[in-house]
Parts: structure tokens; sequence; C-alpha cells
């Protein structure tokens, strides 16, 4: 099957990822001379168009141009999927909106990624972060007093997760009924989703939760402690049987202790539970640790930043090569199943030309879209 992405820097990006590792051949549509924003992203994100745009066919053109238009309907024409993380409204005003499109091609399934889905909202322009203070997931991340931004792009991620899954859906129906469709899908919509459960919360208790770091978790240990090697370790022990395991493996005497028998009472008295365990898990070291939550099956996890991933045993076997600015750099792929050992960044417009020699324009015509700026 065949995807067209006009999409950039995170969420469009991501859909067509996701779909290009699902088996899909992924063009990628991008503005002649200049390509993807995220091309020139500097800093700490000048990893995102490597990481999100590996294996796929990179195609400049101006779609807003009568010539490019023309193109551009070929190519639907040979396509099931078009995803388009762009204004809303911005395909309609060149003509290739949802309603134009389907006329060209009954099949195709088309995936609008907004910052809001349809309703009172739906013509207002955001992004990931300021999608996150809207919902309240910033609120519920940070401090009270103090909102703070996910680590990642989740918001962008998600909507782009749920694109997919919307994509897979009405190719699904269309092998009923012969048609495409359109999935229309929010980032505020992604956001709300995900704060669900403190929306749901705050009715079945009455009354506003802190955030998340200071309202605490429901369980009793479900915490950071820190290491004799002055490593952070978050252990996670959330239910009665696992509150003797844990209590054993590590020699305590308070494991039968009527104050701590059932999670409630050991969230309950977590102001006496946590300086407790924080001292006996002093006296070990983190591969102490490992060694010995591995054998009695315990939940933890020593604190990581990113990139200590790359010589994780586990996660280093879960990434791929990918060739960029004659550099290899090594990446994670969706958690699919997925044969691919290495690929290539495209380089901007990389497959013009191919992709249109098989839609039909020859040397002579290609020349002169190039002229002209069209491609």
């Amino acid at each position: 099957m065949r995807a067209l992405e006009i999409g950039h820097i995170v969420a469009g990006p991501t859909a067509g990822l996701i779909l290009y590792s699902l088996g899909f051949e992924l063009i990628k549509i991008e503005k002649p001379n200049e390509g993807d924003i995220s091309r020139r992203l500097p800093g700490s994100s000048s990893g995102t168009f490597p990481y999100l745009n590996w294996g796929k066919k990179s195609m400049t053109l101006d779609i807003f141009r009568d010539e490019g238009r023309e193109v551009f309907k070929k190519l639907i024409k040979t396509s099931d999927v078009l995803i388009d993380n762009l204004a809303r409204g911005a395909l309609d005003k060149a003509g290739l909106g949802y309603d134009e499109i389907k006329k060209i091609n009954p099949r195709i399934v088309y995936a609008s990624i907004k910052a809001y889905g349809y309703g009172k909202y739906e013509n207002r322009k955001s992004l990931d972060y300021p999608i996150e203070v809207h919902s309240g997931l910033a609120y519920m991340t940070g401090l009270k007093d103090r909102p703070l931004r996910l680590g990642a792009s989740i918001v962008d991620i998600g909507a782009a997760m749920f694109a997919v899954i919307g994509v897979l859906q009405k190719l699904l129906e269309r092998e009923k009924t012969g048609l495409g469709g359109i999935v229309d899908v929010g980032l505020f919509e992604t956001a709300m989703f995900f704060v669900g459960q403190h929306i749901s919360t705050y009715q079945v208790l009455g009354r506003p939760i802190l955030p998340i770091n200071e309202e605490g978790f429901a369980w009793g240990i479900y915490d950071f402690f820190e290491t004799k090697d002055n490593k952070k370790i978050f252990v996670a022990v959330t239910t009665d049987k696992q509150w003797i395991d844990f209590c054993k493996s590590l020699n305590l005497d308070i494991c039968y202790d009527e104050k701590f028998k059932k999670n409630e009472d050991r969230y309950k008295n977590r102001s006496f539970l946590i300086p407790y365990l924080q001292n006996e898990i002093k006296k070990f070291n983190a591969n102490e640790l490992i060694n010995i939550f591995d054998k009695n099956n315990i939940g933890y996890s020593i604190l990581n930043k990113p990139w200590d991933l790359l010589q994780d045993p586990h996660a280093s076997e879960k990434m791929i090569k990918i060739f960029y600015n004659e550099r290899e750099l090594k990446v994670p792929t969706p958690p699919l199943i997925n044969i691919i050992k290495s690929t290539k960044v495209p380089s901007l417009g990389e497959y013009t030309y191919e992709i249109l020699k098989e839609l039909g324009y020859n040397d002579d015509d290609i020349i002169t879209l190039k002229k002209k700026g069209i491609i």
C-alpha cells in the first residue's frame, strides 16, 4: 500500500513513520528548496528529522501551484492513504481537501491531524505544549505553582498513533464498502484522553486533586530511592504478595507488621515507611539491587537518561541503524514487528525524479517543472 505524507515536525511524520513500519510505501511531500522545517531545527531538536523520517521517499512538490496540484492529483489516484498535519483548511484552500480528493480516488483514507478536532475550537492553531497546558496535562505533571512540560512530544506522538488506528479501521471498512473515509484527530482530544483518569477522579472524590507529584500515588511503595553508589532507583510494590517478596529480598524485619500488611496500610503509613526503606536500600549499590530485584520479580528501574539506552543490552536490540548526513545513528523503532535492520534518511527531494517518471512524466516535463520551481 502507498501512503502520502504532507507532514511536518512531529505529529504527521510520526504517523507516516508508523505506517512505513507497517509495510506501507511512504512518500513524503516537501516544499521545494525548503522541506520539512524539522530538517533545520537546532540544538536539542536537531535529531527530530532523522528520527521520524527514515525509510521514507522524499518528493519536493509545490501543491499550492497549478502544475504541482496536477502532479499531486495523479499521486492521489495511486495512493491508499493521505496524512496531513498542516493548519486546518490549508489543503481545502488549495483545492485538495477531502471533498475534492475523494472525487479523484473514492478509496483513499485521509488522516487529518490538527490542534483541535471538529468543534468550537476547530480552527484554533496550537502546538504540543500549549495543548498540554490547555488540557491540564502540564498542571498534573509539575507542581501546583509550576506546571511542567513532559519530557517528549507525547501529545503529538499520541495523536499520530490515534490517527494510524483510525486509518487501519477505515482500511478494514474499505474491504466491505470499497470506499475510503476521513479520520480527524485533534492534539487536544488526545491530551484530554490522557488526563481522563484525573477528570474522573475529580468527580469521584468531589474535590480538586493536586498534581501527581504532590497528590502522590495510590500505592504505598511507588517512589525513588538512593543507592549506596548514589544512583536513583524507582521501586514499585503494588500488591500484598509483592510486599512480602520485597521484604524477604532485602531481609526487612517489618515484613509481617500489621501496620504494613495491606496496600492501604502502607499508603497510610508512608511517612514512616519511605524513610525506613530509604535507609535500608542505601545499604546496597545499584548493581546489587538489580540482581536482587530481578531474582525476586520486584518492579524497579534505575534512573536513566535517554542516551543511556544506547548502551542498554535490551534497548539497543530494539534500535535500527540509520544513515544521515554521512553519519550512522541508532534510533528506536515503533514497537511493531519489523525486520528492518538499517535504512537511511532521505535527502530533500531524493525520490522526486523516480516518482514523476512512475507517474508518466518524461525528462523534458521534469526539467520544466524544476525550472518553474514546482519541484
